[in-house]
């Protein structure tokens, strides 16, 4: 799956800020607030081998790791001199179209404010019938009321011409949230209770994130909507979905996508893993693969109904 926006969106944009302007005694709360672990004052090596951030003259300094920023925003509002600046981009139609043709990709999210569809058809057109290479179409959008019934017909009006595959409306109740705590999770669920209890909404599944966490589940399940239904192969001929064979009654839930939440759990392991044998890859640490893999196996197992080993 590769994701891309039609606007600018939370999911894609990268706080920076230059360290020289940070004053001596400044306590660093954006250091402590940061989930990534991709901020700090000293200087640093990344995973990959290089410095963090070098100023013009090349002298070695801290900073903003942005393979670690995943742009949840909460470095700015705690900077108490306002420093902190955000970088936001905007995905290349024309470029993702180069992906597609290489049909190596199987799915496309598409990260969309979900307030107007000028720039999602501008996007969606741009693709082409570069689209009819992928198996799954997901859009991701926040709740925005009253409307959000609306502008998800008028999305999928706007897909359907040249939908050839299966689609999913990814819920994004608290976006990046999900590590914060157990309420974090109310939104999501909120949100995939009035959008299933909602007859006159468009074709697709519905996929919860955005406050998913190790509550979600259970949330669902007060709920009665923690249900899952299969998809027979019935549903597909010469390995593309048959658009029009599920009805929007047909899929109350399609999944639980865990993104802020699972980022925590890995990075327990990782700074475990590199506090004990440095910078290294897990893989070559069989002890902290295998827990993170059972780790893995308790947050996915309990949607999966997979056995998860003791």
């Amino acid at each position: 799956m590769i994701s891309v926006n039609d606007d600018e969106d939370l999911h894609f944009r990268k706080a920076e800020f230059d360290p020289a302007d940070c004053p001596q005694d400044c306590s660093r709360p954006c250091e402590i607030v940061c989930p990534a672990n991709a901020i700090s004052l000293e200087e640093e090596k990344s995973s990959a081998g290089h410095l963090w951030n070098n100023n013009e003259e090349g002298k070695k300094q801290g900073g903003v790791l942005t393979e670690r920023c995943y742009g949840c925003g909460r470095c700015i509002p705690v900077c108490p001199y306002d420093k902190i600046r955000v970088h936001t981009y905007v995905r290349d139609a024309a470029a993702t179209s180069e992906l597609l043709r290489r049909e190596e990709i199987d799915a496309l999210e598409i990260h969309t404010s979900g307030r107007q569809t000028l720039h999602f058809r501008s996007l969606w057109e741009g693709l082409g019938d570069t689209i009819h290479h992928l198996r799954l179409v997901a859009v991701s959008f926040p709740d925005v009321g009253d409307s959000t019934i609306s502008t998800m017909n008028a999305m999928y009006s706007i897909m359907e011409p040249r939908l050839r595959c299966f689609n999913l409306w990814q819920l994004d109740g608290r976006p990046m949230s999900g590590d914060i705590g157990r309420g974090a999770t109310r939104e999501s669920v909120a949100f995939a209770v009035r959008l299933a209890a909602a007859s006159d909404r468009p074709r697709g599944f519905l996929q919860l994130a955005g406050g998913t966490n190790a509550h979600t589940v259970a949330g669902l399940k007060k709920h009665g909507l923690f249900q899952t239904k299969s998809v027979s192969e019935e549903n597909f001929k010469d390995g593309q979905s048959m658009v029009g064979s599920l009805g929007p009654l047909d899929a109350p839930i399609g999944g639980i996508a865990y993104g802020g939440y699972a980022r925590k759990v890995v990075g327990r392991i990782l700074s475990a893993m590199q506090s004990q044998h440095g910078l290294t890859c897990i893989e070559e640490s069989p002890d902290y693969l295998f827990k993170a893999l059972a780790e893995a196996l308790a947050l996915v197992g309990t949607v999966k109904c997979y056995d998860v080993p003791s």
